[in-house]
């Protein structure tokens, strides 16, 4: 059987199908590019913004008019946020939420194996199969097994958590994800270890809300190992341990959890990159209260001021919404000027899209599209220059990059820093063949999207 994976949003998304793609292979399947001929089609779908479900839908309709006969399934946040609206989309045979997607090779099984069939005149219709638990029902981590193989060989990702419980009032997420539930410290172990082993040089820990593993009520009665270090923290010095030359990365963590003291627990583990993507969403503290985010503009800075004297060149990713409900020309300024002030090395910015069901939903004062946009735009060019001075300050320094590719056609070999810069340094005759290798690298200047290394 060939099977095709669609994947939308966010990195555990990208695990997760991963995770699956591995199992459909180790029962002897075949896996195939998303836009190829495939007997399954499963869609991983995302619902952070109204056009996360747009592309959801599109692809599905697109994917049935190339295999009328194939059988799509879609998982993911959409179908478990809006399980009767995706199960109507014409041409959807299974639909399952996002603590059934361990399952999906049996649930594919039992539709092609006509369970649960009616008949209709002579012929045998398959019955729709919808697998989508509530959200209170959402109560154990979805263990989903061991991946040793990734789309990449030099960076590879580890679920360790699912779940929020911080419920910000713009955010769909805790609704398709449920509450918080963190991985088995030895299931983490044991693929980190596995993924080493087959020569990963870079480990990426990731989650739903990262910090919050290990804080759900029982966890560290169950994993006494894990009592004595706070959240994300206990796993990192697991995998900090196990020998080997690779490097950890955080994918992000949450200011709503994290504090200072939190983030200099971390400065001890030799192997975790310096770069954090820290979530600022607004810079505004008006707007960060109607967003339910607990902390302040300067509580945010008093982080990052952290990191930078830990490490003057920390590098520090983001995300900022523009247009939140109410959101003033002021409270914008506030967030352009944030910008700045923390020096990110890269902004990820983004239009305020209304989720039916969340708090901010009912807010007074939606912003025009128009409005939004604009905004938007002038934060992606504020975090243009951002990076701008962000490479300027690492010029003349020397880091340890990854390289991960060679591009034939610049004669380039291309990685990133520890403190996620991605670097381009020149190839050519007689220079060894470096990629999924680290090498110390001196950093000339802005180059591209990163910059030109030596």
């Amino acid at each position: 059987m060939k099977v095709a994976f669609h994947t939308l949003g966010c990195k555990v998304n990208q695990y997760e199908s991963e995770a699956l793609a591995e199992r459909f292979r180790e029962k002897g399947h075949e896996i195939v590019g998303e836009n190829e001929f495939a007997d399954v089609y499963i869609i991983n779908t995302c619902s952070v913004t109204s056009l996360a479900d747009r592309k959801s839908r599109q692809y599905i309709r697109r994917m049935k008019r190339v295999s009328p006969e194939s059988v799509i399934v879609v998982t993911g946040c959409y179908s478990q946020v809006a399980p009767d609206e995706v199960a109507a989309i014409e041409g959807v045979n299974i639909v399952t939420g996002t603590n059934e997607k361990s399952r999906l090779p049996e649930y594919i099984d039992a539709y092609m194996a006509g369970c649960g069939s009616v008949t209709a005149g002579d012929t045998a219709v398959r019955k729709q199969i919808i697998a989508v638990k509530e959200r209170k029902d959402l109560l154990d981590y979805d263990e989903m097994g061991i991946i040793t193989s990734m789309e990449s060989r030099t960076r590879a990702y580890i679920k360790v958590q699912e779940g929020c419980d911080r419920f910000c009032s713009y955010c769909i997420i805790p609704y398709a994800r449920g509450t918080v539930r963190s991985r088995a410290p030895q299931d983490v172990l044991h693929e980190a270890r596995a993924l080493v082993e087959k020569g990963f040089k870079e480990l990426i820990l990731t989650g739903i809300n990262t910090a919050l593993y290990g804080t759900e009520a029982g966890f560290a009665e169950k994993y006494p190992e894990c009592a004595h270090k706070p959240g994300i923290e206990s796993v990192i010095s697991i995998i900090n341990g196990i020998e080997g030359d690779f490097r950890i990365r955080l994918s992000s963590l949450e200011p709503t959890v994290i504090n200072v003291e939190y983030v200099k627990g971390l400065f001890k583990y030799e192997k975790l990159c310096h770069h954090l993507h820290l979530a600022l969403q607004s810079g505004s503290n008006r707007i960060i209260e109607l967003m339910n985010r607990n902390y302040t503009r300067e509580e945010y800075l008093e982080i990052v001021n952290t990191l930078k004297e830990f490490d003057p060149n920390y590098g520090i990713s983001t995300d900022i919404i523009a247009g939140f409900p109410g959101e003033s020309e002021e409270d914008f300024r506030e967030s352009i000027d944030m910008i700045y002030e923390a020096e990110f090395c890269k902004v990820h910015a983004f239009n305020y899209s209304k989720r039916p069901g969340t708090a901010a939903a009912y807010i007074k004062g939606h912003l025009p599209p128009d409005v939004k946009s604009r905004r938007t735009a002038a934060l992606i060019k504020a975090g243009a220059e951002a990076s701008e001075h962000f490479f300027m300050k690492n010029a003349g320094t020397v880091r340890r990059v990854l390289f991960e590719e060679f591009d034939v056609d610049n004669n380039e070999f291309i990685g990133y820093t520890d403190n996620y810069i991605r670097v381009y340094a020149a190839g050519g005759s007689g220079k060894p063949y470096i990629c999924n290798e680290f090498c110390d690298v001196k950093l000339l200047a802005p180059y591209k999207d990163g910059m030109k290394g030596e």
